[in-house]
């Protein structure tokens, strides 16, 4: 199944991976502690609150929070020199996270693009910022 990291639908994936794990509604019901009818409504849902789709990564197993991560290193637009500058003078007391952490689900879509000719190669290293090295690599590496 592939993912369109660009309009992400959580209530939408959060149903599809539920499916998967065929968990009985009951269990959760009382693990969210809402009803059945609150968690269709999620469902239907583009976004939910992240103490919610924190319960719902612990639940099913899986960490929706990545799927927003994927999209910030794919459509977060680059910054300016001198903004970069800036900022890194300032002190953070949040966790610095690397940006160009590539998941396996990135590279294929990268790579599906670049195969079914929707995107060239120049395309995808100037609109995503993948270093052409990198670039080179996944396809060797995965074709």
């Amino acid at each position: 199944m592939a993912i369109d990291f660009k309009d992400l639908n959580i209530g939408d994936l959060i149903e599809k991976r539920l499916r998967d794990c065929d968990i009985e509604m009951s269990r959760v019901c009382k693990f969210l502690k809402c009803t059945d009818g609150e968690i269709k409504e999620m469902f239907l849902q583009k976004d939910l609150p992240t103490d919610i789709l924190l319960k719902w990564s612990k639940l099913l197993e899986y960490d929706f929070f990545r799927l927003y991560s994927q999209h910030l290193i794919l459509f977060s637009p680059p910054g300016s020199a001198q903004y970069n500058k800036i900022k890194k003078e300032r002190t953070s007391h949040l966790p610095q996270f690397r940006k160009n952490i590539y998941t396996k689900e990135i590279i294929e879509f990268i790579l599906e693009l670049i195969a079914i000719g929707e995107k060239t190669k120049k395309q995808v290293m100037e609109e995503y910022r993948i270093p052409r090295t990198t670039l080179y690599k996944w396809i060797e590496k995965y074709n």
